[in-house]
C-alpha cells in the first residue's frame, strides 16, 4: 500500500487494513467520514511478520491473538486522544500484546506505527539465553512503557526507527539499481525490547484516572449491547439503561474515548459490519439488502450514499468484488 519508498497516503480497504496482523482477526470501526487511507508495508523475518503502518485516520478496534503468538510494537506518533483498554497512548511508547484475551484500542489519525509479531516462543527463547533462570516461567513484560528518559528504552526506540526506515523505504542506495531488502537482527530487536520492559520503573507507565476507567466500562457495555442488538432500532435510553447510567454520562463517555456521540458510533459500526459483511460473502448467496438489513440499516438508498462517501464505492461493488464461494461470516 505504498509507493515507489514515499510516504504517500494511499486509499485501502478495510478488511486489508483488519487483515494485516496475518494470523488474528482484526475488527475496526472507523470514527470519522473520511475514507480509509494508509501506508502499510511489511515484510516477513524467519516466522516473523514485520509491519509499519500510518493512518490518516481515526479508527477503534480489538483483536485476541492466538495462544502462541505474542505482538511487540512501538508507536512513533500519535495524538493524546488515543489509548489501549482506555489507558491513554502516548508518542514513544513501546508495548507488548501477549495471548491472553482481546486486545482493544483507539487510534487518533496520524498515528504512525510499527508492529512485530511473532511465535510467543521466540521471545521464551530470547528470555532464556538472557537469563537461563527464567527460561520456563511466564514472560511478565509491562504491556506499555514510554521510552522518553530511559538510556535502555531509547535504544529500543533507535532499532523501531530504523525497522520502519527499512520496511517503509528500504536502504538508502546511490543509483538507479534496485536494492536488495536489507537484513533486519530479529534477536536484536526482541533482546532490546525484553531489556527496556524488563527495566522500566512506574515513572515510564502510563496510568489511568479513575473517570477515564469509567467511562471505558461505560463505552464497552454500550458496544456490547449496539453489537447484540444491530439489526434493530437501537435508542439513547436503551444504551443508557445497558450502561446503567444517565444520557450525559453516557454522552460523556463516548466524547472522552472516542470523540464523537454514541449515536454517532452506532452510524460508523453499522456502516464497518456491513462493510466487512460484504466483503466476506459470496455474492451468488447474498445481496445488498439482506446485509444491509442484517446491520439495521432500513433505508437502502440512505445507506448507499453513507457507504460510497465513506469507502469510496457502492456497496455492491464491494460485493461482487469478494471471492466467489467463499460463504464464512464473522460480524465483528
Amino acid at each position: 500500500m505504498t509507493t515507489e519508498g514515499v510516504d504517500t497516503l494511499l486509499p485501502c480497504d478495510l478488511i486489508s487494513l483488519s487483515g494485516m496482523l496475518k494470523v488474528c482477526k482484526m475488527e475496526m470501526v472507523l470514527l470519522g467520514d473520511q475514507g480509509p487511507r494508509a501506508i502499510v508495508d511489511s515484510r516477513t523475518v524467519d516466522d516473523a511478520l514485520l509491519c509499519s503502518t500510518e493512518a490518516s485516520f481515526p479508527f477503534r478496534a480489538r483483536f485476541t491473538l492466538p495462544t502462541d503468538w505474542c505482538l511487540l510494537g512501538y508507536v512513533h506518533r500519535t495524538l493524546e486522544t488515543s489509548w489501549c483498554h482506555g489507558i491513554p497512548f502516548a508518542r514513544d511508547t513501546a508495548f507488548a500484546v501477549m495471548p491472553e484475551g482481546s486486545s482493544e484500542f483507539m487510534f487518533s489519525a496520524d498515528t504512525r506505527l510499527t508492529l512485530l509479531l511473532l511465535p510467543l516462543g521466540r521471545l521464551h527463547e530470547r528470555l532464556a539465553r538472557r537469563d537461563p533462570l527464567q527460561g520456563g516461567t511466564s514472560i511478565h513484560l509491562p504491556s506499555m512503557f514510554r521510552t522518553e528518559g530511559n538510556a535502555t528504552a531509547q535504544v529500543l526506540q533507535a532499532m523501531y526507527q530504523h525497522l520502519r526506515q527499512n520496511l517503509i523505504h528500504g536502504p538508502p542506495t546511490g543509483d538507479s539499481t534496485p536494492a536488495q531488502p536489507p537484513s533486519i537482527d530479529l534477536a536484536a530487536v526482541l533482546d532490546a525490547h525484553l531489556d527496556a520492559g524488563l527495566s522500566v520503573t512506574a515513572e515510564h507507565l502510563p496510568s489511568c484516572s479513575r473517570g477515564r476507567r469509567k467511562h471505558y466500562v461505560i463505552m464497552q457495555r454500550v458496544d456490547q449491547f449496539m453489537r447484540a442488538n444491530l439489526r434493530n432500532d437501537i435508542y439513547v435510553n436503551e444504551m443508557c439503561n445497558a450502561a446503567g447510567v444517565s444520557e450525559r454520562a453516557l454522552r460523556y463517555a463516548f466524547e472522552d474515548l472516542l470523540g464523537i456521540s454514541p449515536n454517532r458510533y452506532l452510524s460508523m459500526l453499522r456502516l464497518c459490519t456491513a462493510c466487512r459483511s460484504l466483503a466476506l460473502s459470496d455474492a451468488s448467496r447474498r445481496s445488498v439488502k439482506s446485509v444491509a438489513l442484517s446491520c439495521g440499516l432500513w433505508d437502502l438508498s440512505r445507506f448507499a450514499d453513507s457507504y460510497r462517501r465513506v469507502f469510496g464505492e457502492l456497496p455492491s461493488d464491494t460485493l461482487m468484488r469478494s471471492p466467489p464461494g467463499d460463504t464464512t461470516h464473522t460480524t465483528p
